[in-house]
C-alpha cells in the first residue's frame, strides 16, 4: 500500500495533477485525449467507464503458483478480457515487469522483454489500497495467457529455454550476467534470489556458477542465488532477441559451487531473543477474522540497541527493499515504516532522523517520535513553517522535503537529495543561502535540476502561485512543531493514529483518509507502546486480506498497548528479523519509502546503497 486513494483525490483536487485514481467502486471520468506516445512505446487504454461482464478476485495463479492479490476483469469469462486490472506491485515481484516515472505528471513506463507501456496517472487506477495496471496491452503481445474462474485468476506462459549464459560489459563496480532465452519468461523476485520459469541443462548451471551464480532446476523453474550472498543489484528483461539482465557487486567469482546454505538468523539477535528481545507469533480472532500477529517487544531504556529511522542514504527520491535498508543500518530487526508515491517513488509523510527532517510530516496525521533509548510518544503532527521578508511578511510553507504536491511554497534541502528536479508543471524557485535570495529560478531551469547544497534552501511555487520577492532580498525561517512530538530527534509519520493513553483515538477523516481505505481489511504494520515497552507489529489475515482499522485497534487493546499508530501496510507490510524478510504483506516483498528498525547502539550507516 504505497498511498491511500484519500491523498490522491486530494492532491488531484489541490495541485490539479493526477497522481492516482477512484477506486473500483467509483465510475472513472472519461480520461483527456492521450499525447502519442514515443516510436516503438504503446499507450495504455483509457480505464472503462463500466461493462456488462465484469468480476474480481483475491487469488493470483502465475504458472501454477499462488498469490494473494486482488484482481479486476472486464470482458466475458469466455474469451481473452478487454481489461485485467492487477496491482503493480505483483507485475515488478512475479512477473519481471519493470517500472519508472516519467515526467512531471505521474506517467509510469512499464517494461517487459522489449515489450514497452506508457501509462498516464489518469490510466492508472486503484485496486483495493494498490496502484493498479491494466495488463492487457502486454498479454497481447508476450503470449501470457489469462483464465478466470470464480474468485481465482489463472496467469501462464509457457517457460522458454534457456539458449546461452554469458557475462557482458557493466556499470562501475558491478559485474553483469546475460541469460539468453528462447522467449519472454516470468521471473518472480526476492531479495536473495530470483525465479525463473524456464528450462535449463546442466552445463548451462555450471556456466552460471563460474560467473558467480548458483543455480538449481526445480521442475520447470531455474532458482538463481548471487553466491557472493545478497541479492542481485538490478535485475531487468529485453526483447529482439529475449535476455535476462542480471547485475551483480564486484566481488570476485568464486572458483567453487559453494553448496546451499539454509538461512538462518543473525547470531547477535538469536543470542538476544528471550533476554532483550521478545518476539511474538499469535493468532487472534476478531469479528469473526483470525489474524495473525508478529509482536517484537523491547525496552528501549534498558538495552544496547536504538529505534532508528531506515532510510536510503542517496535522498528522498527512490525506493528499497526493506532487508536493503535493514542491511544499510545493520538493524537486527525492522519493520516498514510511512506511507509513500509507489508511482514517483517519493515520501508522504514525516520522516525525522536525529534532528533533520528529511521529510516534513502531512495534514495533521498521526506519527511517533522519540529520542535516543526513550518511550515513544504519539500524536498528531503538523510543521508550521513560514518564511518572514524584510517587510515583516509572513509567508507560510506548505510541505518540507515532501511529494505531497500543493499550490503554495514548499521547501527542498540538500535532506531531500543532492539535487532537486520539478515534479509538476511550471514550477518557480528561490534559491536561499544565508538568509539572503540568491537566485530565482524558472520552470526550465528546475526541471533540468538544481544541486541542493548544506546551508542553502530551495522554495519552489507551485501551481499559478508567483514568489513574491527579488534577488537580495532576505528571508528568515521560522519553524515549530504543532505538538511534542514533532520536537523528538526521530520522527516517522503514518496514520490513523490508534491508541493514546489507553483510549482508541482512530479518527480516519480528521487525518485525511477516505472511507474506502478506512473501511478495507489488509495487512497491517503498527509501532506502540504499552507504556514501557516498545512494540513492533504486524498483523495478516489467516483466511483474507486482514483486519480493518478499527478491528486493528481492538487487537491492539486486547494485547496491553496504551498507544498506537498504523502504518503503511497492504504490499509494503514487512518485519525482517535477524536479516530474514519473515513477514511479506501479500507474500510479495514490496519495495518501500523507509522503515523503522532496531540497531546495535554502536552500528551507523554501511557502505551499502539499498537496490532499487
Amino acid at each position: 500500500m504505497a498511498h491511500p486513494p484519500a491523498l490522491q483525490a486530494w492532491i488531484l483536487v489541490a495541485v490539479g495533477l493526477v497522481v492516482g485514481t477512484p477506486p473500483l467502486a467509483a465510475p472513472l471520468p472519461p480520461p483527456p485525449l492521450p499525447e502519442l506516445p514515443p516510436s516503438g512505446a504503446t499507450q495504455a487504454p483509457a480505464p472503462a467507464t463500466g461493462s456488462a461482464a465484469e468480476a474480481s478476485g483475491t487469488v493470483v495463479m502465475i504458472n501454477g503458483q499462488p498469490q494473494k492479490a486482488q484482481w479486476h476483469w472486464i470482458g466475458p469469462a469466455e474469451a481473452p478480457p478487454a481489461q485485467l486490472w492487477l496491482p503493480l506491485e505483483v507485475l515488478q515481484g512475479q512477473l519481471g515487469v519493470s517500472s519508472g516515472s516519467r515526467g512531471g505528471r505521474g506517467e509510469l513506463a512499464l517494461d517487459w522483454f522489449g515489450r514497452r507501456l506508457l501509462v498516464p496517472a489518469g490510466r492508472q487506477r486503484s485496486l483495493g489500497d494498490e496502484v493498479a495496471i491494466d495488463l492487457v496491452p502486454l498479454l497481447e503481445s508476450t503470449g501470457l495467457e489469462a483464465r478466470r474462474s470464480g474468485s481465482r485468476l489463472s496467469l501462464r506462459l509457457a517457460p522458454p529455454l534457456l539458449l546461452g549464459v554469458r557475462p557482458s560489459a557493466a556499470p562501475p563496480g558491478q559485474r553483469r550476467v546475460v541469460l539468453d532465452l528462447g522467449g519472454p519468461a516470468v521471473v518472480r523476485s526476492s531479495e536473495a534470489s530470483l525465479e525463473v520459469d524456464l528450462g535449463s541443462r546442466a552445463e548451462q548451471r555450471t556456466s552460471l556458477a563460474s560467473l558467480g551464480l548458483l543455480s538449481r532446476q526445480q521442475g520447470s523453474t531455474l532458482v538463481i542465488t548471487p553466491a557472493s550472498g545478497g541479492g542481485p543489484v538490478r535485475v531487468l528483461t529485453l526483447g529482439d532477441p529475449h535476455r535476462l539482465v542480471i547485475d551483480l557487486k564486484g566481488e570476485p567469482i568464486p572458483t567453487v559451487q559453494a553448496p546451499a546454505v539454509t538461512p538462518r538468523l543473525d547470531p547477535r539477535l538469536e543470542g538476544r531473543l528471550g533476554r532483550q528481545i521478545h518476539w511474538d507469533r499469535l493468532v487472534r480472532e476478531v469479528a469473526g477474522r483470525r489474524v495473525r500477529i508478529n509482536a517484537v517487544r523491547i525496552d528501549p531504556t534498558a538495552t544496547d540497541l536504538e529505534l532508528r529511522p531506515l532510510a536510503r542514504d542517496d535522498g528522498m527520491e527512490g525506493l528499497s527493499s526493506l532487508v536493503g535498508l535493514a542491511r544499510r543500518q545493520d538493524a537486527l530487526v525492522a519493520i516498514n515504516g510511512g506511507f509513500f508515491n509507489r508511482i514517483r517513488r517519493l515520501p508522504l509523510g514525516a520522516l525525522r532522523e536525529r534532528g533533520r527532517w528529511l521529510s516534513g510530516p502531512i495534514l495533521n496525521r498521526g506519527a511517533v517520535g522519540w529520542d535516543r533509548h526513550g518511550v515513544p510518544r504519539f500524536d498528531r503532527l503538523r510543521l508550521e513553517e513560514a518564511v518572514r521578508d524584510s517587510r515583516g511578511t509572513r509567508w507560510p510553507l506548505v510541505a518540507v522535503n515532501s511529494g505531497w504536491l500543493q499550490r503554495g511554497l514548499s521547501r527542498y534541502s540538500s535532506d531531500w537529495g543532492p539535487q532537486y528536479h520539478s515534479l509538476s508543471d511550471g514550477e518557480t524557485g528561490a534559491l536561499v543561502r544565508l538568509g539572503v535570495v540568491q537566485r530565482l529560478l524558472g520552470p526550465g531551469e528546475l526541471a533540468g535540476g538544481i544541486p541542493l547544497v548544506s546551508g542553502e534552501m530551495l522554495l519552489v511555487a507551485r501551481s499559478g502561485f508567483s514568489l513574491p520577492w527579488l534577488e537580495g532580498e532576505s528571508l528568515r525561517l521560522e519553524s515549530r512543531p504543532s505538538t511534542a512530538v514533532g520536537l523528538a530527534a526521530n520522527v516517522v509519520g503514518g496514520g490513523p493514529l490508534l491508541l493514546r493513553d489507553g483510549q482508541s483515538v482512530l479518527d480516519g477523516t480528521a487525518e485525511g483518509f477516505s472511507a474506502a481505505f478506512l473501511s478495507q481489511g489488509a495487512p497491517r504494520t503498527v509501532v506502540g507502546t504499552d507504556g514501557r515497552l516498545l512494540w513492533l507489529i504486524t498483523l495478516e489475515g489467516v483466511e483474507d486480506g486482514g483486519p480493518t482499522l478499527e478491528e486493528t485497534t481492538q487487537l491492539l487493546r486486547g494485547l496491553g498497548l496504551r498507544d498506537a499508530l498504523n502504518l503503511d501496510g497492504g504490499s509494503s507490510t514487512g518485519l525482517v528479523m535477524g536479516g530474514l524478510h519473515t513477514v511479506k504483506g501479500r507474500g510479495v516483498a514490496g519495495a518501500v519509502h523507509n522503515g523503522l528498525g532496531l540497531v546495535p547502539a554502536a552500528a551507523g550507516p554501511t557502505a551499502t546503497t539499498p537496490g532499487p
